[in-house]
């Protein structure tokens, strides 16, 4: 029996557009679903002003297929060397919406990240001020301190200390993946919300290493235990507005992904709705999906939801393309390891 469900169009907060050949290709599979996007600035050379800011939204927006819409909202990468009088021009003139912090090497293209925390104390007071929210990958990079446990280990040691010293600063954990992350959330009712992704609701690590590794699914912050993806998905689905999508999707050329040291990222753009539909479905809360996608980003970013509908509908298996062309290269889209049922209808 056929089922349908129309949502108030979704927004992607926390998504990876990347430049040049691969912008052009990972863009459609967006726009194709998605109104707006927090755009990640971890370019190369990354997005540090303003004017490099503007030059990319030009770029995205040339690179838009005609016939879609689609709202870039665009990020500053936080540097030590970030001006606070640039990042409140931008924040005025509503072309940024927000600063990413990277730790220095914690993921992709993140060496120009922050190693000093006190450096940056005067660009987030500046943007507490002004109400800029600041978007951080939670991780510390210590070579000592355990891949599995940096997340809780940044939150004791960087993310609390901040926002004690800076309780205005309005923070987005981006794509959390402990049961640690949705505590902290829990516990702190003021001036914090999360990020979630699709894979970190619906694998863990011993889906990307039991049997052999897996490197489509290998991403960072890395999957962790099934009791922290539990912990994800109640948060997801419990209808908390601190909690809201962003799907990470980070595409690399698949010779990147399927190498001896794989490129961190899982591209989920053209089927992260529907295999949110079944995860929510899963769970019978299908009726907290709408506010997962589109309502609780909006409402921490302080802007209208989308006016426009998407209608998805259960059927017949939906069969994704297993690669996209990027240039010379492919690009390969994330396999969840179950079928997808549910689709978002042609517009």
């Amino acid at each position: 029996m056929t089922q349908t469900l129309t949502l108030r169009r979704p927004d992607d907060w926390h998504l990876h557009l990347r430049d040049g050949a691969m912008l052009n290709a990972v863009l459609p599979e967006t726009a194709r679903h998605f109104g707006r996007a927090i755009i990640m600035p971890n370019l190369v050379p990354p997005v540090v002003t303003s004017a490099a800011a503007s030059a990319y939204r030009d770029r995205i927006m040339d690179a838009l297929p005609d016939g879609m819409r689609f709202e870039p909202l665009m990020t500053l990468y936080l540097t030590e060397d970030t001006d606070p009088v640039d990042v409140a021009a931008a924040h005025a003139s509503g072309l940024v919406k927000a600063v990413k912090l990277y730790p220095a090497g914690a993921t992709t293209n993140s060496a120009s990240g922050v190693q000093d925390f006190d450096k940056v104390r005067p660009v987030l007071e500046k943007m507490a001020e002004i109400g800029l929210p600041l978007c951080v990958h939670g991780e510390v990079t210590d070579r000592e301190i355990d891949i599995f446990d940096r997340e809780a280990v940044f939150i004791d040691r960087v993310l609390d200390p901040i926002r004690r010293t800076t309780p205005e600063l309005r923070v987005v954990m981006e794509h959390i993946t402990t049961k640690n992350g949705a505590d902290y959330v829990k516990a702190n009712a003021r001036n914090i919300g999360a990020t979630i992704t699709v894979q970190h609701l619906i694998l863990d690590r011993n889906d990307m290493l039991v049997g052999g590794m897996r490197p489509h699914y290998y991403c960072l912050p890395i999957l962790k235990r099934s009791t922290h993806r539990e912990a994800l998905m109640a948060a997801a689905t419990s209808g908390d507005a601190r909690f809201f999508l962003g799907t990470d999707s980070a595409p690399h050329p698949t010779h990147a992904k399927e190498a001896e040291c794989c490129a961190a990222g899982c591209f989920t753009a053209p089927n992260a709705l529907s295999i949110l539909a079944e995860a929510f479905e899963g769970e019978n809360a299908l009726d907290k999906l709408e506010g997962f996608t589109s309502l609780h980003g909006p409402a921490f970013y302080g802007l209208p939801v989308n006016t426009d509908t998407i209608t998805m509908t259960k059927g017949d298996p939906v069969a994704y393309p297993e690669t996209i062309t990027a240039g010379d290269h492919t690009v390969t889209v994330f396999d969840p390891g179950f079928p997808l049922y549910w689709r978002v209808n042609d517009t």
